[in-house]
């Protein structure tokens, strides 16, 4: 009755929402609950990795999209049980030792952080793999999903489009990774205005001096490049050292103690690497079921009476993120058929 009245409003004003996010492949059935702002669907007879997905039609997301397109917007996210650890966004100028920094994390601890493959509309190059090292695609494609709200951040560079989308970031996430994302201060910007909740570290060098050094001493850049990338630098640090972007400052004059304070930053100083983490625990629904809810709690309960010792608690009381991504932070446990406990 709650998700009657919920909808009842817009089917009067015979309102076509525009929907936002990746939606649910089709199935047998579904069954359906209204959790606040959003509305929880089981969908039944499909994998236990595509079982549970959210209809957002109150949340912040679809508050600020309805407000960007004029017009009513609902947004489908998918349910995953766990939650995943931030993000961590590393941005600094060129030649400031931001990509060495990260590749001596990604050495230490190789089962604990992973990069999003960014997209891009250029063609591939020679030996470049779609989904390896960019996700390839059109243009108008790019330009629509940016539109809809599914990109963190994306740059216009010699005509081609570039960005991070949401869905890249994510699926780090899933495989039970930390997603660091190697962007420019105006990617960082964008990254920061968006719903993604994230770590942002900020890496200067010691002074423009050094920075110049540096970038010389590559002897991969002509004096020409030299000159822009110190021009550019010098706006870069500006705006990462005076901006609210960034919550952490990382000067690196001499690496091996930048690299100590960068995994202190992480709270990884005196970690032992450990193997990577197992796959959230999956739910496994019968195909038949009904869906109820009890304050925080959704139980499911098998149509078929040979089932009914055994129930199903979703408990959604701390669910984090949302469209258009995931919605995190699901939790369930098989209970008896009793449920007083949970009254």
């Amino acid at each position: 009755m709650e998700l009657v009245k919920q909808l009842l409003p817009l089917a009067i004003k015979r309102v076509h929402p525009t929907v936002l996010g990746t939606k649910p492949l089709s199935c047998k059935g579904h069954s359906a609950v209204l959790c606040e702002n959003r509305i929880l669907v089981v969908k039944k007879g499909s994998k236990s990795d595509d079982q549970i997905w959210f209809l957002e039609v109150d949340t912040e997301y679809v508050r600020q999209q309805r407000k960007k397109l004029g017009t009513e917007v609902v947004a489908w996210s998918k349910g995953v049980i766990g939650n995943a650890e931030k993000p961590i966004v590393i941005s600094g100028p060129s030649g400031v030792g931001k990509g060495t920094l990260i590749s001596m994390l990604m050495k230490e601890f190789p089962s604990m952080f992973g990069f999003s493959v960014s997209h891009t509309t250029r063609a591939p190059r020679n030996m470049e793999k779609d989904g390896v090292h960019y996700h390839f695609t059109d243009k108008s494609v790019m330009e629509k999903e940016i539109k809809n709200g599914k990109f963190l951040e994306f740059a216009s560079v010699h005509g081609n489009l570039y960005g991070t989308s949401v869905e890249a970031v994510e699926v780090v996430a899933d495989a039970g990774k930390r997603c660091i994302l190697d962007i420019d201060v105006q990617g960082a910007k964008s990254v920061r205005a968006s719903s993604l909740e994230a770590i942002f570290i900020f890496v200067s060098p010691p002074s423009m001096e050094e920075l110049e050094k540096r970038l010389r001493d590559r002897g991969t850049e002509t004096e020409e490049q030299i000159l822009k990338r110190l021009r550019n630098a010098k706006a870069e640090i500006e705006q990462g050292t005076s901006s609210n972007i960034f919550d952490f400052m990382l000067y690196n004059d001499k690496l091996e103690e930048s690299y100590e304070k960068l995994k202190k930053l992480l709270g990884l100083d005196g970690f032992v690497a450990a193997s990577p983490k197992s796959a959230p625990k999956e739910i496994n629904l019968p195909v038949d079921h009904s869906v109820s809810k009890i304050d925080d709690k959704i139980i499911i309960s098998s149509g078929l009476e040979k089932e009914t010792k055994n129930l199903i608690m979703l408990d959604v009381s701390s669910l984090k993120g949302g469209a258009p991504g995931r919605t995190r932070g699901l939790d369930f446990q098989v209970i008896g058929a009793s449920l007083d406990k949970l009254c």
